[in-house]
């Protein structure tokens, strides 16, 4: 059990901590340092002795009395910057002229010391959405002392990337790889967290493309991507089955959902990807250091291909290839047949359909008794048109503009591929 533990602000409302005693007890006076402008809520005066004591005390108490794996501290980033989404004039500087909160950054490194002295077997994770350097670095190498950090730039990546259509992923590669440019900056966790499924943001099923069982398609290669990327797996409650509305706290989760077969289905999925993953070391032991990732190939833009070896020091390494390409049968879009590749389709057929995808002039085919028949009155389409068709089929490797995702990231260990 992981807490969304928030020291950085408290709603202002009466009935609460500001001004509990009819003065600024546990927020600063000054509302340049006392308010938040973007959540309009109060904010923690960390200079104060006792404020400290009081944030330590609720820290220590869901560890020490309630037995919590580990806390997930919110908006760190607003802790650490006295100018947070505070436009200049609206904050004061620190002692030393700077934007640092000197005072947050002492909490935040007591708050790491104490936990870890007292539960070393917990995690302390920071939700920090910014570039503040060594943040799940040890106290006295001069980190924050977080045991792990939220992969923002992932999420956003990922959830961006998975979101384009499967045809026009091939312009988007960079979201894919990116990621590993930093991975081993900290120690991060892969979050697909509450945060993205609440606010009017839709569930993961629904930022999905396509209709449902393509969205089922890409959700199902979301979490294998997940599974086999550098860094720990954190995954909100009803992503595993494919929960189709946003998360309420004020209704259950849509377990009905788990009856029909691309739901279980996509549940099935999460299981067998956590069978594999705690039994294959090399997609664990050595997530926080270089020595346990190697890319074989990362350019495949045109197909939306990603290939990598990850490694462990005393296990087999693993062989992962991700194809995220447009390839698979999908629907068509009008009349409800099955849409088969283009290249298992007789050749008339296949420029006649390759003319309505793309909406290019020509005679249009229909499908009746078996084979291809031109529509009354329509001309005979040319040799040159077919073969033209045929050149651009090559050029697009078969694969429709609305075509759905192969939903299939390879994992082999290197044994096997050989």
């Amino acid at each position: 059990m992981i807490l969304d533990w928030v020291p950085s602000h408290f709603p202002a409302d009466a009935f609460g901590l500001a001004q509990f005693d009819g003065t600024h007890l546990y927020e600063h006076a000054d509302p340049r340092q006392g308010f938040h402008p973007e959540w309009s809520s109060s904010i923690f005066n960390y200079g104060r002795h006792e404020v400290r004591a009081f944030l330590l005390s609720s820290a220590m108490l869901w560890l020490d009395e309630f037995h919590a794996d580990g806390l997930r501290v919110d908006a760190v980033a607003s802790m650490l910057y006295l100018d947070y989404s505070r436009k200049a004039g609206e904050w004061i500087p620190n002692r030393h002229g700077g934007r640092e909160n000197l005072e947050a950054i002492d909490f935040l490194r007591l708050l790491n010391e104490l936990a870890y002295r007292d539960h070393p077997d917990v995690q302390i994770i920071a939700e920090e959405s910014t570039a503040w350097p060594m943040v799940s670095r040890p106290v006295y190498l001069g980190g924050l002392g977080f045991g792990m950090k939220w992969n923002m730039g992932w999420m956003h990546d990922s959830l961006q990337y998975m979101r384009e259509d499967p045809v026009n992923r091939r312009w988007h590669h960079g979201e894919l790889t990116f990621s590993m440019v930093y991975a081993f900056n900290e120690n991060f966790m892969l979050p697909l967290s509450h945060d993205e499924v609440v606010h009017g943001k839709g569930s993961l099923f629904n930022k999905m493309p396509g209709d449902d069982w393509q969205r089922a398609a890409n959700l199902r290669l979301l979490l294998g991507h997940m599974w086999t990327h550098p860094g720990k797996k954190l995954l909100f409650m009803g992503g595993e089955f494919g929960q189709r509305l946003e998360w309420n706290h004020e209704a259950a989760l849509q377990w009905p959902l788990l009856e029909q077969p691309l739901h279980s289905g996509l549940q099935s999925w999460v299981a067998d990807l956590n069978a594999l993953y705690r039994s294959r070391p090399a997609l664990h032991a050595v997530d926080f250091s270089p020595e346990g990732f190697q890319w074989l190939d990362l350019h495949n833009a045109e197909l939306s291909v990603i290939a990598f070896l990850r490694k462990a020091r005393d296990a087999e390494p693993l062989l992962v290839v991700g194809q995220l390409h447009a390839g698979a049968a999908r629907r068509l879009s009008g009349g409800g047949a099955a849409r088969r590749p283009l290249a298992r389709m007789p050749q008339q057929r296949r420029v006649s359909l390759w003319r309505q995808r793309h909406r290019q002039p020509g005679r249009r085919g229909q499908r009746a008794g078996g084979r291809a028949r031109s529509l009354p009155g329509a001309e005979p389409a040319p040799a040159a048109a077919r073969a033209a068709g045929a050149r651009a089929r090559a050029r697009a490797g078969g694969m429709s503009r609305r075509a759905a995702p192969k939903a299939n990231t390879g994992v082999r260990s290197t044994k096997d591929a050989q």
